[in-house]
């Protein structure tokens, strides 16, 4: 049986999790459709889990030009295998690919499922997922650029994820119309294709819910014993509430993404250890766009398309389904405003004042912590300590909000946030965003 999903909430630190043994070399895994794949090298560390380079097995050695990677974890682990319902139901390689050739699209930002299966070795049992191999992640070309995209930039990476037209279907929606919502999109979990610098992948479905079963959506209900998941400087008020993410979730988040990476900073950033307080902020950030648009940048810089993108999602109702194309045209006027076009050209540079956006201190903000979030801490973490005090200041968080009520701004104890997420280990070309879990899976709503 499978492990199951922690509930959110009351003791929610991490288990205790076993760390992945490194496989030697040419190490043979057979998936459960009993194709075999050979490993290379480690490229790639997480808290819990190793990737490898690897290729369908042969004679030859895995050499640097692998195509596929190979993600492996302790089989009584949960992570993995909670992503692993997301890949098995709807990144099937010739489910994308009819996708794709229905809708005249040269790709889709969705990584494709190549098999999983069960791997013994030692005594020990480990899970392990077949996926393309990828390139480097957002995260580090927004560190490299002093925190800043060019606005065409970003407009396009927008579109990317919304666009939705006659003749092209993608990432969001493409995820959104087989029911599922992704709910932890950031930079560091949009790859680049390892063989094309202009095609971004949205990787990390570890957090990804299913919030339409066989096609019933979810009703909306708060539980606050379930709040704040996903990365906190991004997550919707919705999971700040406890609410189960929903569609205008992840547009939510991917606005919150836009604004970053045009300012640098979102306004809630220096107080990232009081997620009620940035529960709050958001809040009146969503009753008057345009003031929180003014607090990110100079009136001159300001980005209109940005704030009728948050204006339009602001709309939506827990189960609306999103005018896709209306808010495709709404990048698309902002890319036309500043005189340019998506030409499928993804343009990383270094951002002076002519990137749109306000003044801010990259220097300074280069120098914080750069991602904290709601994650499940490795298991060096454990027996009294970070992870441990973790669970104990999150008690007092959730026991706050059911005194203090959603109304009032209320204050956390100092450091109650989640330890800042560890750097991974990058060898090689290959990044590892999605080694690290989220925290615990959203468990169902019932209905009222």
């Amino acid at each position: 049986m499978p492990p199951k999903a922690q509930a959110a909430g009351k003791g929610r630190g991490p288990a205790k999790r076993k760390l992945a043994e490194e496989f030697p070399p040419e190490e043979v895994l057979t998936d459960t459709s009993k194709k075999s794949w050979k490993l290379g090298a480690p490229i790639g560390q997480g808290g819990f889990g190793l990737l490898y380079l690897a290729n369908e097995n042969s004679s030859k050695t895995v050499g640097a030009d692998a195509p596929y990677v190979i993600k492996v974890e302790p089989s009584d682990n949960g992570p993995l295998f909670s992503e692993l319902k997301f890949y098995m139901r709807a990144a099937k390689p010739d489910l994308i690919q009819s996708w794709m050739t229905s809708h005249k699209m040269k790709y889709l930002g969705v990584p494709k499922y190549w098999g999983s299966g069960l791997h013994e070795k030692g005594g020990k049992r480990y899970r392990f997922m077949v996926m393309d191999r990828f390139g480097t992640d957002l995260q580090k070309k927004f560190e490299e650029t002093g925190r800043r995209f060019p606005r065409k930039l970003v407009l396009q990476l927008g579109l990317r994820l919304v666009s939705f037209v006659v003749i092209k279907l993608d990432i969001l929606e493409y995820i959104h119309e087989h029911e599922y919502v992704h709910a932890d999109i950031k930079a560091s979990n949009l790859l680049l294709s390892h063989n094309n610098p202009n095609q971004v992948y949205l990787v990390d479905y570890g957090l990804a819910y299913r919030y339409a079963p066989e096609g019933v959506l979810k009703e909306y209900k708060e539980d606050p014993k379930r709040c704040h998941d996903g990365t906190i400087e991004f997550t919707s008020i919705d999971a700040h509430k406890g609410v189960s993410p929903c569609r205008r979730s992840d547009l939510e988040i991917l606005g919150y993404c836009m604004v970053q990476w045009l300012c640098s900073k979102l306004p809630w950033e220096d107080k990232l250890q009081d997620p009620l307080y940035v529960r709050d902020v958001k809040l009146q950030c969503r009753d008057n766009v345009s003031e929180f648009m003014s607090k990110c940048f100079s009136s001159q810089d300001k980005p209109d398309e940005l704030q009728k993108f948050m204006e339009e999602v602001k709309t939506l109702s827990y189960t609306d389904k999103p005018a896709y194309q209306k808010l495709r045209s709404i990048l698309e006027a902002g890319l036309k405003s500043i005189g340019a076009k998506d030409d499928d050209t993804l343009e990383f540079s270094s951002v002076v004042s002519s990137n749109g956006a306000g003044p801010s201190s990259s220097a300074k903000t280069s120098k914080r912590k750069k991602v904290v979030d709601y994650k499940e801490e490795s298991d060096d973490e454990v027996d009294g300590s970070p992870a441990k005090k973790k669970r104990s200041l999150k008690k007092k968080a959730v026991k706050e909000m059911k005194t203090a009520g959603p109304k009032k701004t209320a204050t956390t104890p100092k450091n109650t946030a989640a330890r800042p997420k560890k750097a991974l280990v990058e060898m090689g070309t290959q990044t590892t965003p999605g080694l690290k879990r989220g925290r615990g899976r959203p468990k169902k709503t019932q209905n009222h």
